[in-house]
């Protein structure tokens, strides 16, 4: 495990632009208050950054403020902590201003109580009472803008969240489906195979996607799903930036189905399916309908695959296992689909009167009329809807059989 953790900072390291020429590891019972590593072991850190002439040093977890600021003094090497370092790949990879906004806010509220740190070389000016010196002075200033700034963006994200509520207003009625999934599980692969859209962003690497993405897809018999690509996940993912993509990930919330996509190719597949479980607790929907989703089977052989199919049916029995890069490798997927929106939205027979326009729009709007007729001072549909909305027709005078 230590070593899939590893390779996967490696990858991180990677993303970022960063070579990584070396790693040091310890086994301790509690990190050390001070320094996060023991006195030896910080000794061991200072030969190899000499011996490989490293420039930054980056740690595979969140490090204090104290703990930053005495490693960098102890070492005079730059250190960069696991939040950091997804924070940073999160800027890198921010293309509209919403995604923009919410990395600087997730970046501002990790960096405010770090500020000390990154003033350490002015302490020299510092004294006591009549001798404050220039670095203190720059610090509450930048204290006070920090916080000015919080503040302003996180007033500019509620704007944002009116807007998705009304957005997903317009979708009322539409069967939603969200792809959920530790990073670079090949959701977008999935959503870009799925609606046969070239124009979907894949990349193989972590954090390819940050802003969510719907598309339309097809599903046959006057059927159609709304899907939709969200931010994957990571173990140890900042908590400041779930709270900085709460707005984005409340699409999660709206949705009738998630995909958890899930890269059948990892050994750590089941580290994996926890974290993200962990994160839709965190935003409290793991009581959705939830499908598992067994990507990338491509690169498995059938005995490999067979193996991976007899450990998940008892746990997932109803996963399913595709590949977003194969002809016809999402094949069951779209069954499963399709299945599920039968299931969930039977045909129902609606009756209502021909002059009663307001149930005609309502059932429009937010139901799926796949045929309808007149008959004498009726008005007989075949629509696709939820409970709640067939709840409604039958309050508002419709008879639905």
């Amino acid at each position: 495990m230590l070593n899939e953790h590893l390779e996967e900072l490696a990858e991180l390291a990677d993303t970022a632009g960063a070579t990584v020429v070396g790693e040091v590891t310890q086994m301790l019972d509690r990190p050390h208050p001070g320094t996060y590593l023991g006195k030896g072991k910080i000794e061991e850190l200072r030969l190899a950054i000499e011996v490989q002439q490293a420039t930054v040093i980056i740690f595979d977890d969140e490090l204090s403020p104290a703990q930053g600021r005495n490693v960098e003094t102890a070492l005079n090497t730059r250190v960069v902590d696991r939040a950091e370092l997804i924070l940073d790949i999160f800027a890198t990879r921010a293309r509209t201003s919403e995604a923009k906004m919410q990395v600087e806010l997730a970046q501002l509220e990790y960096t405010l109580p770090r500020l000390t740190r990154m003033w350490t070389h002015l302490e020299k000016f510092r004294g006591g009472i009549g001798m404050r010196g220039p670095g203190e002075t720059q610090l509450e200033t930048d204290r006070r803008l920090i916080n000015n700034r919080i503040k302003l963006l996180k007033e500019r994200l509620v704007d944002v969240t009116r807007a998705r509520v009304v957005q997903r207003h317009s979708r009322k009625g539409e069967f939603r489906v969200s792809l959920v999934g530790y990073t670079n599980a090949g959701k977008s692969s999935v959503l870009r195979s799925l609606a046969g859209d070239s124009q979907v962003f894949v990349e193989d690497r972590l954090f390819a996607t940050l802003d969510p993405l719907t598309r339309e897809v097809k599903l046959g018999e006057h059927q159609k799903a709304l899907v939709t690509d969200t931010v994957g996940f990571i173990r140890k993912l900042p908590h400041h930036l779930v709270a900085s993509f709460r707005a984005t990930l409340e699409e999660v919330n709206e949705s009738d189905l998630l995909l958890h996509v899930i890269d059948a190719s990892r050994s750590t597949w089941e580290d994996h399916v926890h974290v993200v479980d962990g994160v839709l607790n965190e935003l409290g929907v793991l009581e959705k309908p939830v499908l598992h989703v067994f990507n990338k089977i491509d690169r498995l052989d059938n005995d490999a695959l067979l193996s991976l199919q007899e450990q998940v049916r008892d746990k997932y029995p109803d996963s399913i296992f595709v590949s977003a890069v194969s002809e016809h490798g999402l094949e069951p997927l779209l069954r499963a689909l399709t299945t599920r929106v039968r299931t969930m939205r039977p045909v129902s027979e609606v009756r209502i009167p021909v002059s009663d326009g307001r149930l005609l729009a309502e059932l429009h709007r937010e139901g799926e009329v796949i045929d309808q007729r007149s008959e004498d001072s009726e008005l007989v549909l075949h629509v696709r809807a939820t409970e709640a909305l067939i709840g409604r027709l039958k309050r508002g005078g419709a008879t639905v059989s």
